[in-house]
């Protein structure tokens, strides 16, 4: 039997047109093209990051200063769940949080909305009762501030 048309010329897969495969499979090729080489890394931290950045891989800081400085609008709804479990609705307003695997994975997902410092203590961890007395710097440092008793008059005298 002969057909008048080959299977090619009827379904033209002797050329491929570039165009219509690009609208019909859009989506696929975005997301083949788009995607980054090695996208299941995991993250090491090299000597080189640790120069940079101040940090010591012996003695990792204990607490983050953790504040949100961009916007939650136009961004997705797990990326707000988690600023709201982290407790960042306000933008600008620090908060503490430890330095612990779980945490760390959560701010991992939402690094490009916060600013991250280490908390440091100059005079150590402050008493349960000096929390009261205690200066957050902009700086990262938490300074307890002793304030002076009044002297007796009867020593002064003397």
């Amino acid at each position: 039997m002969n057909y008048p048309l080959s299977l090619q010329s009827l379904f033209c897969l002797h050329q491929p047109q570039k165009r219509t495969v690009t609208t019909l499979m859009a989506g696929i090729l975005r997301s083949i093209v788009q995607r980054p080489p090695g996208r299941l890394q995991v993250f090491q931290p090299s000597p080189a990051d640790h120069e940079k950045y101040g940090g010591d891989p012996q003695h990792p800081h204990k607490l983050h200063i953790v504040t949100r400085i961009k916007s939650t609008k136009r961004r997705p709804y797990w990326e707000k769940d988690i600023i709201k479990m982290l407790g960042l609705e306000k933008a600008h307003t620090p908060q503490v949080h430890k330095n612990i695997p779980s945490v760390n994975a959560k701010l991992k997902v939402v690094k490009h909305l916060i600013r991250i410092k280490p908390l440091k203590l100059p005079q150590g961890l402050p008493a349960e009762e000096d929390m009261s007395n205690t200066c957050l710097k902009s700086t990262g440092e938490l300074v307890v501030q002793w304030h002076l008793n009044p002297i007796d008059q009867e020593a002064v005298k003397s």
